[in-house]
């Protein structure tokens, strides 16, 4: 369907809904955050490429875009979730459930922890 010097992308074999596309990048990357920084750019756009394409091509109204890192990944290589969705498709939100926060402090807690880390 797609393939390059940069990725490949096809139909997932056992898709969410039909016409749902893996998109890989060819230089291996078990995760979003091993693929090298000067592969992310060009990577990301194969996937918006075909993120952009599903609704003339297949009739839906818009994808859902989705990476597994580590936790529900079947494969031990980088690869992108696209997938097409209408509304009313049955698909509610994320594929978990929602929390909240306890509190203000504990989501500034989390955020002042990942704003070090980023740091």
């Amino acid at each position: 369907m797609l393939e390059d010097d940069t990725a490949v992308a096809f139909l997932d074999a056992r898709p969410v809904f039909k016409g749902h596309v893996l998109v890989l990048p060819r230089v291996h990357a078990a995760t979003l955050a091993d693929l090298p920084a000067d592969a992310v750019g060009p990577f990301f756009v194969r996937v918006q490429r075909v993120s952009a394409v599903m609704p003339a091509a297949l009739g839906c109204q818009g994808t859902f875009v989705a990476a597994n890192n580590v936790v529900s990944q079947s494969v031990p290589h980088l690869h992108v979730h696209v997938v097409p969705r209408t509304r009313g498709d049955g698909l509610r939100g994320f594929f978990w459930p929602r929390q909240r926060y306890a509190s203000e402090e504990e989501a500034a807690g989390y955020a002042s922890r990942l704003r070090a880390a980023l740091s």
